[in-house]
């Protein structure tokens, strides 16, 4: 059994690829680098660049992996099928040309979900007919990835879109074959939604086939459940924390995984603000010497 730890290109606050506040491309890679990791996740496609030689050379260089891509689109918005295909095409085609694995999908921020982020009760729900619709998108993709790309296809459950809390996550998974449909287990946004990522993850291990790594603060999520905040607000006032200073129990974490004889990467996921006060590459370190310490090595 080999556990590998990569980093991601949100860790340095890249969440789209035309956000001008973007760090460089090549400085996210030497910081991964120089924080201890052996593997990076594509960021939003269109990020890094499209040119397999010339990301290609710059992986090499630095002696990275890439491992995976996320297709983040508004799966939710009928109205916006066209970007979400455009954003999984690509995705697939700059994976497939690096050997990367993974296609991670995951239902991007929703208006009508990112003010009761945290509130399962308080939450809207489709209608039948556009869950029907909704699920159905999904497969589409899944199909697409693992069929005419070779790639293993993840749904990745997230804050403030319509994959996020737990019954939604379980109904996802029964309508949707596991032949075509894996999970990529998020611990951080399974707190979030108010579920212990270590049951789900005990009930479901057949089919995670990808972890990230992700923690939030249980002071700062005790206080914007109680003030009703929504998703950006809760980001803003730092939910979501290095991994060793949240709730999430990441040695049993760990020690689940080698009971279950999990076999591959593991992504950190630091989210931050790319104009922000923070240090990236310091929470990159810190997080890297925390998994260490606990025998991530």
């Amino acid at each position: 059994m080999t556990i590998r730890i990569g980093n991601a290109p949100c860790s340095w606050g890249v969440e789209f690829a035309d956000d001008p506040r973007n760090p460089a491309w090549e400085r996210v890679l030497d910081e991964c680098k120089t924080a201890g990791y052996t593997g990076i996740e594509l960021g939003p496609v269109g990020y890094m660049p499209e040119d397999p030689a010339r990301l290609g050379d710059a992986l090499q260089q630095r002696g990275l992996e890439l491992i995976g891509g996320v297709v983040f689109r508004p799966f939710h918005d009928s109205q916006k099928w066209s970007d979400v295909l455009d954003g999984a095409v690509r995705t697939c085609k700059a994976l497939v040309s690096h050997g990367a694995q993974h296609l991670v999908l995951i239902d991007s921020i929703s208006p009508r979900r990112a003010p009761t982020a945290g509130r399962p009760a308080e939450a809207e729900q489709m209608a039948p007919a556009e869950w029907s619709e909704y699920v159905e998108r999904i497969r589409t993709i899944a199909k697409l990835g693992s069929e005419e790309y070779g790639l293993t296809v993840e749904i990745h459950p997230h804050a403030a879109g319509f994959i996020d809390f737990e019954p939604e996550v379980e109904r996802l998974l029964e309508e949707i074959d596991d032949g075509l449909l894996n999970i990529c287990i998020d611990t951080g946004h399974c707190t979030y939604a108010g579920f212990d990522p270590i049951p789900f993850m005990r009930r479901h291990m057949d089919r995670i086939t990808y972890v990230h790594f992700k923690n939030t603060d249980a002071k700062v999520k005790a206080d914007v459940i109680a003030n009703r905040t929504g998703f950006y607000e809760a980001c803003g006032d730092g939910i979501f924390c290095n991994l060793s200073d949240g709730e999430v129990d990441f040695p049993a974490v760990r020690q689940l995984l080698i009971d279950q004889g999990y076999n591959g990467w593991c992504t950190v996921e630091q989210d931050c603000d790319p104009a922000g006060d923070t240090s990236p590459i310091d929470d990159a370190r810190a997080n890297r010497e925390y998994l260490a310490s606990i025998g991530f090595n």
